[in-house]
């Protein structure tokens, strides 16, 4: 357990320009679905979801194939590395990380790592599986710090010379990553690692797959200096219901709702309240207290209230800044959580609801592939 966090033993950097989209950019499933048909041909994303491709069979069936294009990607985008830990900065309009990337041991999942947010099990065993057939990370999740910051100043001072990638995202992010082979500074930089407790801020559900699936973890490991929490909202589709029946069920389950002309999509969401975009009006819902707002949208708003399981087809989660797509209900917007309620949550041994925080910016897919195997 004391080398929880360790180098990794085989890597592979990108020679150029990573191929396809980025994985972690997809609010949800229909929007990896799209993704996929129009760019049918090799990429990252079609490799972590090879049953999203058009006419692709069951997940067990099309892990085979995807196997076989990364072992097509590496071999043409990618050069090897070995026993590496990488420094990574990324900086944005989003906020400013600078951790390091590196494996986490299964067994460190529930000590010295825990769980920001609940997870939607579907979503862990399909990972899982993916995890176990591939042998390689191709995306990493976010880990923050509980206390203290012992990591900073040693990635700061690791960023020496030209980085391995250097890259700017669509979103105008600069993403730049150096890699620091075996000797001093990287059991320096492992140490930092090790100081303290983590928080998961990003991919719970890549968290709970690797300690399902028994792998190591790729992660990020980062301090900031300027994280962010955005705000993820909820969608209704293919329900039919518009701001009419939408108030009626949440008048009738005792809420307070106001109905108003219009809701813009920019407007500010304060605590404690839902706004909701619907066909025929917006409505502002007031939310019990006593508990997390998304768990209250989750289990009074959805569940009981209008009868829509909420990890079921209909509703979907829409981080800040994804448009909600076509054929959406309605679109109930939620403030951003506090990064105070989230370390209270873990101060108590709790975890936030699903899809609740959206810990920015986040680590760009495919600039680090580990090996799981061997």
């Amino acid at each position: 357990m004391a080398e929880w966090a360790r180098a990794i033993g085989t890597g592979w950097v990108p020679d150029g320009p990573v191929t396809g989209p980025d994985v972690d950019e997809f609010a949800d499933t229909d929007e990896i679905t799209a993704a996929l048909a129009a760019e049918p041909g090799d990429s990252l994303l079609a490799v972590q979801h090879p049953h999203r491709r058009p006419g692709a069979a069951s997940l067990r069936e099309a892990l085979p194939a995807a196997r076989a294009m990364l072992d097509r990607l590496r071999e043409r985008d990618y050069r090897r590395v070995r026993e590496v830990v990488a420094p990574y900065r990324i900086a944005g309009h989003d906020g400013i990380a600078a951790g390091v990337l590196c494996l986490v041991d299964p067994s460190a999942v529930g000590a010295r790592i825990r769980h920001s947010e609940e997870v939607y099990a579907g979503v862990v065993a399909e990972r899982a599986a993916a995890l176990r057939a591939l042998g390689c990370a191709t995306s990493a999740a976010m880990l923050v710090p509980v206390t203290g910051d012992e990591l900073t100043p040693a990635v700061l001072a690791a960023m020496h010379g030209e980085p391995v990638v250097d890259l700017t995202d669509g979103a105008g992010r600069s993403h730049r990553l150096w890699l620091t082979g075996p000797g001093d500074e990287q059991d320096r930089l492992l140490a930092a690692v090790r100081s303290a407790p983590l928080l998961v801020a990003d991919g719970n559900h890549r968290v709970a797959a690797a300690a399902e699936a028994g792998t190591p973890l790729l992660a990020l490991v980062t301090a900031g200096p300027d994280l962010r929490i955005g705000a993820i909202h909820r969608t209704i589709s293919g329900t039919g219901l518009g701001a009419r029946e939408l108030a009626t069920a949440w008048r009738a389950a005792g809420l307070t709702v106001r109905e108003v002309p219009e809701v813009s999509e920019v407007s500010g969401v304060e605590p404690g309240t839902v706004t909701v975009s619907a066909r025929g009006g917006g409505l502002v819902v007031a939310l019990p207290g006593g508990g997390p707002d998304h768990a209250a949208v989750e289990n009074l708003l959805l569940d009981r209230a209008l009868g829509l399981d909420p990890e079921g087809p209909h509703v979907h989660a829409l981080p800040e800044g994804h448009s909600p797509g076509p054929g959406t209900d309605a679109v109930l917007r939620l403030a951003p959580v506090p990064l105070s309620e989230v370390l209270a949550a873990h101060a108590q041994g709790r975890r936030m609801p699903r899809k609740s925080t959206y810990f920015t910016p986040k680590p760009r897919s495919g600039l680090l592939l580990a090996a799981l195997e061997g």
